[in-house]
This record gives structure tokens, C-alpha cells and sequence, in this order.
């Protein structure tokens, strides 16, 4: 059973920056599609980014030239640097990955098969 795990989320004052990090246990992740959703109160979960077995990325195009996404160095763990803030970027920020098998949910042409429980990025 995959199980994601997601940090770095804090409180940061607009023009900041923050890094998630995402770690995954319990599967195999060298076929999967990585990515990261948020979701602000009172509005629908979105995708913001995604990255693909073979690297190519994807982002909403809220976060373009601001957020990043990686894949550490070990292939359990992925990440999204976010840059320059706004309170508009609040929210609880979940990462997935996708398995191209099971949905659980969609975004940014990807599929997505396990969520993780969140972490809370507040800016202010």
C-alpha cells in the first residue's frame, strides 16, 4: 500500500519562499507520474504541478516561473520549490502519484492514484 508523506509547510510572508517535500513508501515508484495539489477553504483541490517518469513537467498556470518540481535524488522522494508567495497561494498542499491504473483524481492531463494527507502553507 503506498503511503505518502508531505513537509515543509509553514507560514511565510508574501514574496517568500517555501520547499515541499513529498516521501513515498510502499510501492514502486519508477513508472509513476508525480505531482502536487492545493487546496484553499472554500475552493476546489488543483493541480499546480506535475512531473513524469521521463522528467517533463507541467504547471497551472498560476504558478508558472514561480513553483518548481523535482525528483530527489533518491526516486521516494519528489519535491516543489515555491517561490515569490501571495496569500492567494494558501492552502493545503497535497502531493500524488499515479500508478496509470487506479484514479483517484485528475489534474493537468494526469492521473493520479494515491493522495497524501497534506500539509498546511499559509501566506500572508
Amino acid at each position: 500500500h503506498v503511503q505518502l508523506v508531505e513537509s515543509g509547510g509553514g507560514s511565510v510572508q508574501a514574496g517568500g519562499s517555501l520547499n515541499l517535500s513529498c516521501a513515498a513508501s510502499g510501492g514502486t515508484y519508477s513508472h509513476y507520474c508525480m505531482g502536487w495539489f492545493r487546496q484553499a477553504p472554500g475552493k476546489e483541490r488543483e493541480g499546480v504541478a506535475v512531473i513524469d517518469q521521463d522528467g517533463t513537467t507541467d504547471y497551472a498556470d498560476s504558478v508558472k516561473g514561480r513553483f518548481t518540481v523535482s525528483k530527489g535524488d533518491s526516486r521516494n522522494t519528489f519535491y516543489l520549490q515555491m517561490n515569490d508567495l501571495n496569500p492567494d497561494d494558501s492552502g493545503v498542499y497535497t502531493c500524488a502519484v499515479g500508478d496509470g491504473i487506479v484514479v483517484l483524481v485528475s489534474a493537468l492531463g494526469r492521473t493520479f492514484s494515491y493522495l497524501g494527507r497534506g500539509t498546511q502553507v499559509t501566506v500572508s
